[in-house]
């Protein structure tokens, strides 16, 4: 039951939806948390940002188009987050630090393929990975890639005609845009929660989340593969 003692978690956006608060609320039910997960749609980052330090907010996540410039706004930066983007905040006795479970779970995603000898670079269906976008998702993702040697080339606004032109290569789309057209010898991840392969990824870095949040294990299975660790 809701109380004075309840703890208040939540998702800032321009939009918001209603995933995180699914997946949250289940997990803290499940561990038996006195806390609820609630999303917030916001035009201003800088005053969700004090809205949550006056609300003793513990913890946060921050979606496009706030996770570069809610850097501005916090104490500290973990490692995680020093690529130029945040999606998670925690609050710490007021203090706010910064971190990016987007990379985490980029990180984890593409090492998967690396540790059971389907390396991006010597593969022979892959000779390039490309990455859609340049907003903090994919900012996170090309960190994650570059970690792995990757070398990435990125696809934006000014050469987006360039997709079609993509063959035999790794394609990442961080971007909001559905129904693209990419050949067939490609292999295309979509970071779209309502893809199998964004599903898959948001429900890494959820439970990165949750383990910044809580300090215990994410309850929920997402995939075997990713769930190992």
């Amino acid at each position: 039951m809701i109380n004075k003692d309840t703890l208040l978690f939540g998702s800032f956006a321009k939009q918001a939806g209603n995933k995180g608060c699914k997946i949250f609320n289940t997990a803290f039910q499940y561990h038996n948390i006195n806390a609820i997960y609630k999303s917030f749609s916001v035009d201003s980052i800088e005053n969700a940002i004090s809205a949550a330090k006056t609300l003793n907010m513990q913890g946060f996540a921050v979606t496009m188009p706030y996770k570069k410039q809610v850097l501005e706004y916090v104490n500290e930066v973990d490692e995680s987050a020093a690529i130029g983007a945040s999606n998670t905040i925690i609050n710490q006795n007021g203090k706010l630090k910064a971190y990016n479970t987007d990379y985490l779970a980029a990180l984890k995603y593409l090492n998967y393929y690396n540790s059971n000898n389907l390396n991006f670079k010597n593969h022979k269906n892959w000779e390039q990975l490309y990455i859609l976008g340049e907003g903090g998702y994919a900012t996170a993702v090309k960190a994650a890639a570059i970690k792995l040697d990757l070398n990435p080339l990125t696809i934006t606004r000014t050469n987006w005609g360039d997709i079609s032109l993509i063959n035999n290569s790794l394609v990442f789309n961080c971007t909001p845009v559905k129904n693209l057209h990419l050949s067939k010898s490609n292999i295309f991840i979509d970071c779209l929660v309502d893809t199998k392969t964004g599903h898959t990824l948001s429900m890494i870095q959820a439970s990165y989340q949750y383990k910044l949040y809580t300090g215990l294990k994410f309850p929920i299975h997402y995939d075997t593969h990713y769930n190992k660790s």
